[in-house]
């Protein structure tokens, strides 16, 4: 949602039972091994700007200027949670049931979901109804969410630690250091349609899982499930100080990142530009799958 601006069309022309077919195997592959690779559009940059990150909480996550090797790296905000390395899964007891619907503010991440141990403070609550860029980065070329998905309007909340808002998007704070989170949400015909907007919007990520050393990365894919149709995919973010090899830090935590939501008929994109570390980030995803 904070990246820069597109960096270049994505004019390839692909036969429509062809883009499936590749669409499915990638899905497939990548919800199996953790890690989704796809081919970069024509025209992208090979170095994309750097993606602009908050700080919150004490955490400096950088400004715009490209990141750079041996710079001190933001310390993630505490959490309460257990950590936890790798992809996950599971259901407890009571496991949710996918929704139903149209999707309300109610299904939208509150700010009490960032408790007090993250150290953030006040947290403003803006909303608005329609289309605009959802939180694919400059790495993949950004785009509106009916530009990727070809549907109605989705509901966008910003969560933020001032009341200063972006003119051209409420959801977006006018400084991006006071940017604590931003959530995109809609509601589609059908459970398996719902299921195919979420990995269409997850696989728009995964070109972000491997950049130009010293440039931001995300990291592995960690899957939650609470159900059988209430899953998330998140990746964290890293700074391009921790990127040495052109891919996410072994053993490090992120700060931040990006989930893509599914339950029922519900979908969703939830960026997180607080500093937060793996558990917190984990506790927070959970929450927002819940709710929506």
């Amino acid at each position: 949602m904070n990246g820069g601006p597109a960096t270049g069309g994505r004019r390839a022309v692909v036969r429509p039972r062809s883009a499936v077919a590749a669409l499915v195997a990638a899905a497939a592959l990548g919800l199996a091994t953790g890690r989704f690779v796809l081919p970069s559009p024509p025209g992208a940059d090979a170095h994309p700007p750097e993606r602009p990150v908050a700080a919150v909480g004490g955490a400096s996550r950088g400004a715009s200027a490209p990141a750079t090797p041996g710079a001190s790296a933001p310390t993630p905000a505490p959490s309460a949670s257990g950590s936890a390395s790798g992809p996950a899964s599971g259901s407890a007891s009571g496991s949710p049931t996918g929704a139903t619907g149209p999707v309300t503010k109610a299904n939208l991440l509150a700010p009490s979901a960032f408790g007090p141990d993250a150290g953030i403070g006040k947290i403003h609550v803006t909303d608005r109804y329609g289309d605009g860029h959802y939180a694919n980065a400059a790495c993949t070329g950004e785009k509106t969410l009916e530009e990727t998905l070809g549907g109605p309007g989705a509901h966008f909340r910003g969560l933020m630690t001032s009341p200063r808002t972006d003119p051209s998007d409420p959801t977006l704070a006018l400084d991006s250091a006071d940017q604590v989170a931003r959530e995109v949400a809609a509601e589609a015909r059908s459970p398996s349609l719902a299921q195919n907007f979420a990995q269409r919007l997850l696989l728009e990520q995964v070109p972000c899982q491997e950049e130009a050393p010293g440039h931001w990365v995300y990291g592995r894919t960690t899957t939650l499930r609470l159900a059988p149709d209430v899953t998330a995919s998140w990746m964290g973010a890293y700074q391009g100080s921790l990127n040495t090899t052109g891919t996410a830090p072994e053993g490090e935590e992120p700060c931040g990142g990006i989930a893509v939501l599914r339950s029922g008929t519900h979908y969703g994109v939830l960026e997180v530009d607080a500093c937060l570390g793996t558990a917190a980030m984990d506790r927070v995803v959970r929450t927002a799958l819940s709710q929506l």
